[in-house]
């Protein structure tokens, strides 16, 4: 069973921390946290183990979950790869491109283990359908939420567009060629909706649209590739897939036939792949332990983490053109 502690008990650290506690391949050592009020407080009504610095936590564990603000991570990681712990850290990897390569550097060159959290790779209705989606041509995407004062500190991008820059990033197998994007500001200092059209080398293009001034939550996908379109609703986890074949010589009465101006008839069907119900945060969390027991790839990489970043840089790059 691996130790593991957890830097940072805000809001997400607690949701951590409570899984970890209850995880069979974990063993939660404890946590640490720089507002010390904050931290009697979870010690007293969790029954944590509390520790005083970064550097005592680090070196009381196997794993360190790094839980703390964007502008952080990378100090944090540093010092837990730099002491030759495995480190899971939320998204995005770290505050900017150059520090996520430097982390990646220094996991080499310490032989350990690292992960990003972009759950939405653990979500149940992309899992049940993300090997379905073979060679997307045109992807659009829409992530609205309601304000919330937290997270306001970054720009929508980094808040909210990065999960579908990762997902994006995983099913589409080319290079990015061009991205163009707009972002307004309207309560932030930051934009707070954008658009951004990622165009990669192999034709296919992504329409994203991220907002935090939304009046209602929206976390959908849909992936159009030949012959079949895919929709992934992130938030209500269900998804749909509607495929086409040619159609048989002699169609039932109930199959649906669509024949275009060339006389060509193919059959639309619908599949329902089964979405097994999951704790996302959980199952992330978790399959980093197997990683780290099996020596192997993490599900999402700091490879994977530095990339999605890289692109979320780049939209960002466009809105001061």
């Amino acid at each position: 069973m691996l130790k593991i502690g957890v830097l940072g008990a805000g809001h997400l650290g607690k949701i951590h921390l409570r899984l970890l506690n209850q995880s069979p391949k974990y063993e939660l050592v404890g946590f640490y946290d720089p507002d010390s009020n904050n931290a009697d407080k979870v010690a007293a009504e969790y029954g944590y183990r509390k520790f005083d610095s970064v550097t005592a936590l680090i070196e009381a564990v196997d794993v360190v979950d790094i839980v703390t603000p964007t502008l952080s991570h990378y100090d944090c990681a540093k010092e837990a790869i730099t002491a030759g712990k495995h480190v899971f850290l939320e998204k995005p990897i770290s505050n900017t491109v150059e520090e996520a390569e430097e982390i990646i550097t220094l996991a080499k060159q310490h032989n350990v283990k690292g992960q990003v959290g972009h759950v939405e790779r653990f979500n149940p209705a992309f899992i049940a359908t993300k090997n379905m989606i073979q060679n997307p041509m045109f992807i659009e995407t829409h992530r609205l939420a309601e304000f919330n004062p937290r997270g306001t500190d970054v720009p929508v991008v980094l808040d909210l567009m990065i999960h579908d820059i990762d997902v994006i990033l995983s099913v589409v197998k080319s290079k990015v060629k061009n991205i163009h994007a707009s972002g307004v500001s309207v309560i932030s200092d930051t934009p707070d909706i954008a658009n951004a059209r990622i165009e990669f080398e192999n034709g296919c293009v992504a329409n994203l649209t991220s907002s935090r001034i939304s009046l209602k939550n929206m976390r959908k996908s849909r992936f159009f590739q030949k012959d079949a379109y895919i929709s992934v609703d992130f938030l209500d986890k269900v998804c749909e897939v509607v495929k086409m074949k040619d159609a048989p010589e002699t169609p039932g009465d109930f199959d649906m036939i669509l024949q275009n101006a060339e006389g060509i008839k193919k059959q639309i069907y619908f599949e329902n792949p089964e979405v097994q119900a999951n704790n996302a945060i959980l199952d992330e969390l978790e399959t980093f332990a197997d990683a780290i027991n099996n020596n192997t790839d993490p599900v999402v990489t700091l490879q994977d983490g530095t990339e999605a970043l890289r692109v979320a840089y780049r939209v960002i790059d466009c809105f001061k053109k």
